[in-house]
């Protein structure tokens, strides 16, 4: 997308080609407008168009452009922030909620790819939350039981154990999630788009949201060559946020990340390395993750950004890693770079926003975009056709706000990362 490898990297050059779409040249009416071609955007879409609503997408770039089309790709559920912190965050209701809906969030993504038939890559096998020494071990143990206490099916792993599904001794042991597994990201958006497509809905690229006004009861969202009426408007757009919500980008801090690829691995060494092909990531701060796409290659993922010096640093260190925890790789080579941004909220959990009678939006998610996303865009789509009461929805309402010292913050944790990762694994 644009041209620039950077930025979509393996996902790009791997995924299905991408529906037919057009920008939007006119004036349009529709029942609901949804802005942003994510995973909460098309599920909102799709969840929508199959009620027979009539529904209108505005995405300002290309479909999957943001988050959706740069991650790691793992369908994880729940959230950061531990089991039991979440109702004091949330409040008892919406945080029991909110853990049930995300809890089983993996498994409505697994039910619409197989229900549209959606060629994404999907592997059914699990995530291992991988434990770095005994401190990880703990923290492990301690979500393991907060889990469990709520019927979640996770599983503390011994180290033994973890070595055998990993291929590696590095780690002190691991939880794994069944419900959980990973994906081709790119390819499940565009899979949702061609669904919601084919259920009638209208999707428009390359039409970002420049303003919006009233017109008699509902709205008019306004692009550069046309505009949509309608009654709702749902806000998709979350940490790429630009023109009427940008809010929602100004309310998270960005955190870089980055994922490289290396070539496909022989047969011989993907017997040993993940041969469940689970997807995994570490206990550490600044954190890494590693997963297998279709063709064998090792995503191998960490905080920090490939511009600048960082492309270099976090190359080395991805070497440097790589060779202590598969030293059977050999040398390790990389043919795709790619890197975007996690936006983080200041508790690190996601947000309900009504932003106006009949505009609304979740967003925040915190490094969690897969499952939530798609879980959020389908309780959007229940809330805006009236079978789900605003008082029956997952989150509080929370007024957008701004926060304190974003972008330094942001260069904050791009600089430490670039400079732990400098330093980090020499041996």
């Amino acid at each position: 997308m644009r041209n620039d490898p950077r930025s979509h990297g393996l996902w790009e050059a791997s995924a299905p080609e991408a529906p037919a779409t057009s920008t939007l040249d006119r004036p349009i009416h529709a029942d609901v407008v949804v802005v942003g071609g994510g995973f909460t955007g098309f599920s909102t879409a799709l969840h929508l168009a199959e009620r027979g609503i009539r529904v209108a997408l505005l995405e300002a770039e290309e479909i999957g452009f943001g988050g959706a089309g740069r991650n790691v790709g793992l369908i994880n559920g729940g959230m950061w922030v531990m089991p039991d912190d979440i109702p004091g965050v949330l409040g008892a209701v919406h945080g029991e909620r909110a853990l049930q809906l995300l809890g089983d969030a993996p498994t409505l993504v697994r039910a619409l790819i197989d229900r549209h038939g959606i060629p994404c890559e999907l592997e059914r096998n699990g995530t291992l939350h991988l434990a770095v020494g005994e401190e990880g071990l703990a923290e492990l143990r301690e979500r393991h039981r907060q889990w469990r206490a709520r019927g979640a099916p996770v599983e503390l792993l011994t180290d033994e154990e973890t070595a055998r599904r990993v291929g590696s001794t590095a780690y002190a042991g691991s939880l794994f999630d069944p419900r959980a597994g990973t994906l081709q990201p790119l390819a499940y958006v565009r899979g949702l788009a061609r669904a919601a497509i084919g259920a009638g809905a209208s999707v428009f690229t390359r039409s970002p949201a420049l303003a919006t006004a009233r017109e008699g009861t509902g709205w008019k969202v306004s692009t550069a060559g046309g505009s949509v009426s309608a009654d709702w408007i749902a806000v998709a757009t979350d940490a790429y946020s630009t023109g009427p919500w940008e809010i929602v980008r100004d309310e998270q801090v960005f955190l870089p990340y980055f994922n490289l690829a290396t070539p496909p691995l022989p047969a011989e060494l993907l017997r040993g390395i993940l041969p469940g092909r689970e997807g995994c990531w570490d206990t550490r701060e600044i954190l890494s993750s590693f997963r297998l796409d279709r063709a064998g290659r090792l995503v191998f993922g960490s905080v920090g950004a490939l511009r600048n010096t960082g492309h270099t640093v976090h190359e080395a260190w991805a070497r440097r890693s790589l060779r202590r925890i598969f030293p059977q790789l050999g040398r390790v080579a990389f043919e795709h770079a790619w890197f975007g941004r996690i936006g983080m909220t200041t508790d690190a959990v996601p947000r309900f926003h009504r932003f106006a009678e009949k505009v609304v939006g979740f967003s925040g998610y915190n490094g969690r975009g897969i499952a939530p996303g798609t879980a959020f865009g389908r309780t959007l789509a229940a809330h805006i056709a009236g079978d789900l009461a605003a008082e029956d929805l997952p989150l509080p309402v929370t007024e957008p706000r701004a926060q304190a010292l974003r972008t330094v913050k942001a260069a904050y944790y791009e600089a430490g990362a670039q400079a732990a990762h400098l330093v980090g694994e020499r041996f």
